[in-house]
């Protein structure tokens, strides 16, 4: 049977007006029986989330329904996601795009990768800054919230489905982790959502998911981060040299802002070809973003959050500045000190 309602493609995200009914309705209208969906994420607690919850709410409205992730998934807190939770995802590598009628993108925009870049998406659901090259069938950003797993919630709850637990668990983490357990910007809307599916979490996974912190694969780089450590006043600096995946330097970031005697953690090592920096901490006046910018900003991109934040620098920017084997951590410790 031949679909013939004309595509309308939205040039901007809904205005705040527009109900969350609305939405779902609109989102629902977006698939027919026939489609196979591709769900593409740059895969973290909140991403996952989102993209499970929305093969729920297509559930027997396409003919199949599959998630893939670009990234490599290294951190063990989000392997520990997938095992206990058992998310059923897979690398684009495996993907088939030749099968695929209609694609979705959750937790990020099409310019967030060029990976991404490569569809033309018929779903964008995000919660970060819109981009004017975000355009689509169904397209909802709204930056003011602290999680996209709180749409999702939202989306549920307008269509009348009463999460699982394992869908509510992962809602739950998605909100917990992408908020940091609210001290980043949040709505009251993420709030609302949290005590919502408090009722259908098994938080025994909660707990587990959040108390894996490595794996084998991982012990060796945190060994390697405890004979490089080095400090000044209350701030930890720790340099990796070269890693295979950046995600271990927020890792260690996270793990050394645990020490008593740290205010600021700043973790860095060198990812293809650029100078990763990895900067935490835990004051009151302090401002990791701010700070990021003010330091690394003229040598590339830099900035976060005020807890949180990254700094990638081609190698190539600072050459001159590098002297020596301890070239690259001196660079970045001398950055702070002089700051």
């Amino acid at each position: 049977m031949t679909n013939n309602k004309k595509i309308i493609i939205m040039e901007n995200p809904f205005p705040k007006s527009v109900t969350v009914t609305e939405r779902v309705k609109k989102l629902l209208e977006t698939v027919s029986f026939e489609d196979t969906l591709a769900i593409l994420i740059n895969a973290d607690p909140d991403s996952m989330a989102c993209a499970t919850a929305l093969k729920r709410l297509f559930w027997r409205r396409v003919k199949k329904t599959d998630i893939y992730h670009i990234n490599i998934i290294n951190r063990a807190d989000n392997l520990a996601m997938i095992k206990f939770l058992k998310v059923d995802l897979k690398h684009i590598r495996k993907m088939d795009a030749s099968r695929v009628t209609k694609w979705a993108i959750v937790d990020s925009q099409p310019h967030h990768s060029e990976q991404f870049m490569r569809y033309k998406f018929d779903i964008i659901v995000d919660h970060h800054p819109a981009n004017p090259g975000s355009k689509g069938q169904f397209v909802d950003i709204r930056d003011d919230y602290g999680a996209t797993s709180t749409m999702f919630t939202e989306y549920l709850r307008a269509s009348g489905i009463k999460p699982s637990p394992k869908l509510a668990t992962a809602l739950f983490y998605g909100i917990k982790t992408d908020t940091d357990d609210f001290v980043r910007n949040s709505a009251p809307n993420d709030i609302n959502a949290f005590r919502y599916l408090y009722q259908f979490v098994n938080n025994n996974i909660i707990k587990k998911i959040e108390s894996s912190g490595m794996t084998k694969k991982t012990l060796s780089s945190y060994r390697t981060a405890i004979e490089n450590i080095a400090f000044f006043k209350d701030i930890s600096f720790i340099y990796m040299d070269k890693v295979e995946n950046p995600d271990i330097l927020v890792m260690i970031a996270d793990f050394f802002l645990k020490m008593v005697e740290t205010t600021w953690s700043v973790v860095s090592g060198i990812h293809n070809q650029k100078l990763i920096i990895i900067i935490r901490n835990a004051g009151f006046r302090l401002n990791a973003g701010y700070t990021a910018e003010r330091l690394f900003g003229a040598y590339g991109s830099a900035g976060g959050h005020k807890n949180a934040a990254r700094v990638e620098i081609p190698l190539k920017a600072i050459t001159q500045e590098i002297t020596g084997k301890t070239g690259y951590r001196q660079f970045v410790m001398d950055k702070f000190k002089k700051a």
